[in-house]
Formats: C-alpha cells, structure tokens, sequence
C-alpha cells in the first residue's frame, strides 16, 4: 500500500527539530530508523502530515561513558550499541537484550531509542531499561526534562514523549562491583517478538543476593518490574532451588492477556519459568 502524502524534513539539530515539530501540528511524526514508523505509513495506521527525519542529529548519536553511567544517543542503532565496548562492559544487560531483537537488517537500521519510544510492551530493550533504572533526556518546545524509566512507560504504545517532543538520550547508571546480569526471552521464531521476556539484574555477596531488579517483557500494556520476586529475593543463598521457590510470585502484579502468541495462563507460566532461568544465570547459580 502507498502511504499518504506528507512533507519531509531533515533537521540538523535537536532544536530545529522540535521547531519542526511544533511547526508540523499534533499529526506530525519523528522517524529516525524507520523500522516502526515505515510499516505504519505503508498500511496507512500513521498519516501524518509532516516527517521529521532525525537521523542525522549529531547530538543524538553516540555513546558516552560518564564514569558512574552511560549515556546513549537515541538515534544510535541497535547495530552501534550492540558492538559498543562501553556498553559491552558496563551495561551487558542492554547489549545480551539488542543481541536478541529481530535480525541483523533491523538491527543495522533500527535505533535504540526509537525501540523505546514505539512503546511496545513486547520489545526486548523498554524491560532492561526499567530493569536498569535508566533516565530519559526529553527535549521539547518548552525545554528539555528527564523523566525515569518507571514513568516513561504510559500505556500500549504510548511513552511519555509528547506530540511535540523528541527522546534525545539515554543514561544508564553502571552496577558495578557483585552485580550479574542476563536476559531470557521466549518466542516462536529466532527473529520474532518475545512471548515472555525477563531483564535481571542480581547482585550477591557472600553466597547470598542482596539486591535483584527484574523486568519483563509482554507481560502487560507497559514493561513491569516483578517486584515481589526482587523483595523475595533479597537475603535468600543464590542457589537455583532458592531462585526458583522466590520466581514463583513473578507474575504477581501484572496484566498478562491471550493472543495468538500464548494464553494468559502459559504467559505466566513462562513469568515464573523465564525469571528464574534469568535470575539463576544473573547469580551464577
């Protein structure tokens, strides 16, 4: 299908992208890989009367470490954190995660913060973010804000970036010393949507955890942490048979549906399954 008309920019700064924004109206849209955006305009469920092309915003490239973070450029493609030593080294998470979304072609195109703005509750990298406590550089008419990850994610396809706001960066706190870190993902074909997915974080000293962060991927309308496992979690030995008694409660709060990928009840099946695998690998255990 052709998609409708619209115009086309491609602004060389943040600010003349708002600009853009601003200037386009409430339908106008942000594409930087274009491997969501591009399957909306061709089956016509996106008609937006300007395209702004933000690709090529240097500021919204890169990968800088911080010393006690990581920040990441929104426009970075999957392809350049996935190869990218400071993420490889202080953010694993992430990097195992994009190691798993769709296929080598997407990968090469498609960026880590569009990934994050489409707000899809089946994508791989919204669950290792929240995981990882990272914070959002929004940037808009009225000034740039940070918003934390737990409030980034709003609904079904819907984040915290309004109409006339564009995701600038990233930053991402390291774990250091302790910590492991795995993602498990459960889904029908090598380059599919996760069924399941779950982002760990552990943390163990002297044999026990002391501190676990979990997230999970297509679980409800929005990634969640599975907060009752990382409470039951806390103190217990890092053994598989005590991580699998404390995976048990990992589907305590969500929002599991049916689809034509898996019922609510084996979804949270895979919750308590995919958790404890996550969090086992995460422990050494």
């Amino acid at each position: 299908m052709i998609p409708s008309k619209f115009d086309y920019v491609r602004p060389n700064s943040v600010d003349e992208a708002v600009a853009a924004l601003k200037s386009g109206g409430e339908d106008s849209k942000v594409i930087t890989g274009g491997q969501s955006m591009l399957p909306l305009l061709r089956l016509r469920l996106a008609a937006p009367s300007v395209l702004v092309d933000c690709a090529r915003i240097d500021e919204m490239k890169g990968i800088k470490d911080n010393g006690d973070s990581v920040t990441i450029g929104a426009a970075s493609t999957h392809w350049d954190v996935l190869n990218n030593d400071i993420v490889k080294t202080h953010v694993k998470l992430l990097a195992d995660a994009t190691a798993t979304v769709a296929d080598p072609q997407v990968r090469h195109r498609g960026t880590f913060g569009g990934a994050l703005a489409h707000g899809d509750p089946a994508g791989d990298l919204p669950a290792v973010v929240l995981a990882l406590d990272a914070t959002f550089e929004i940037a808009g008419a009225k000034g740039r804000r940070q918003v934390t990850a737990k409030d980034f994610f709003v609904d079904y396809f819907t984040t915290a970036v309004g109409p006339d706001e564009i995701l600038v960066s990233v930053t991402i706190p390291k774990l250091g010393k302790g910590w492991g870190t795995c993602y498990e993902k459960f889904n029908r074909t090598a380059n599919g949507w996760a069924i399941v997915g779950v982002a760990a974080a552990v943390k163990v000293e002297g044999g026990k955890i002391t501190e676990a962060r979990i997230g999970l991927t297509n679980c409800a309308s929005v990634p969640v942490r599975a907060s009752s496992v990382e409470s039951a979690l806390k103190g217990v030995s890092a053994s598989a048979a005590e991580i699998e008694s404390a995976s048990q409660s990992a589907a305590d709060g969500t929002r599991a549906t049916s689809d034509l990928g898996a019922d609510k009840e084996y979804r949270e099946h895979l919750m308590r399954v995919l958790t404890a695998r996550a969090v086992s690998c995460a422990a050494g255990a």
